[in-house]
């Protein structure tokens, strides 16, 4: 697992990947300034209070945003990378197992489906967490072990979706749900923190890639023919 990990983010910084991230962190980091602006920008023009209690809120809400901003990352870079997820399994796949049968590459509509999923499921995880600051301790534990859970889920899915029907990548995955998801506990942490966050998408599903290798192997399974 650990190995895994570290090849997966030692590979991060590969030609083809790094193409990928500055698209994931570009359009990430596009996005959530748009947003601060937006919301600045509706605050200050349709509220009017007195000077001081105005540049107060400001201040008090930029910083709120920039904070909540931490918790939306994830979600945000999660469906922009859903467009590029099958590029990134598709050359580790090449690079690692190149006597593999290759992925299969997910119809448009469907890796479409798939970053639509990552993003809605992780920002329900990463809105629960941030209303859980309010009890100290907990929201640690709700954000590490919802994002571990989901994250594995959904990256290891992927993964698998490549060479299995949906069915029997579920099987796979709810066969080894304990180790699946202390793969996603590592991807949850990357995802927890600032700046590093940015990369969870790429580094999540090279990881993944490679779990799905390993415990497609040792269950003795081979790639099926997936009708599109």
């Amino acid at each position: 697992m650990l190995a895994a990990a570290g090849q997966a983010f030692r590979e991060l910084f590969s030609p083809p990947f790094r193409s990928v991230l500055w698209k994931c962190v570009g359009f990430t980091v596009g996005l959530l300034a748009l947003l601060i602006i937006a919301v600045e920008w509706t605050f200050g023009h349709f509220v009017h209070w007195p000077h001081w209690i105005e540049t107060t809120i400001e201040w008090l809400g930029g910083f709120a945003l920039v904070v909540g901003s931490i918790f939306l990352i994830p979600p945000v870079t999660s469906l922009i990378a859903g467009l590029y997820l099958d590029d990134i399994a598709a050359e580790v796949e090449r690079t690692d197992y190149p006597s593999d049968a290759p992925g299969r590459e997910l119809p448009p509509v469907q890796a479409i489906g798939l970053a639509l999923r990552f993003f809605f499921v992780v920002l329900a995880v990463n809105i629960l967490a941030l209303f859980l600051l309010l009890v100290p301790g907990i929201n640690a534990i709700a954000f590490y072990l919802g994002n571990g859970y989901l994250l594995g889920r959904e990256y290891f899915e992927l993964a698998a979706l490549r060479h299995l029907p949906a069915e029997e990548a579920k099987r796979l995955r709810k066969a080894n749900v304990g180790y699946v998801s202390l793969c996603g506990l590592i991807v949850a942490g990357i995802a927890s923190v600032p700046i590093l966050n940015l990369i969870t998408p790429i580094f999540a599903t090279a990881f993944m890639v490679r779990i799905y290798k390993s415990l497609a192997a040792r269950a003795g399974l081979r790639a099926q023919h997936v009708e599109a």
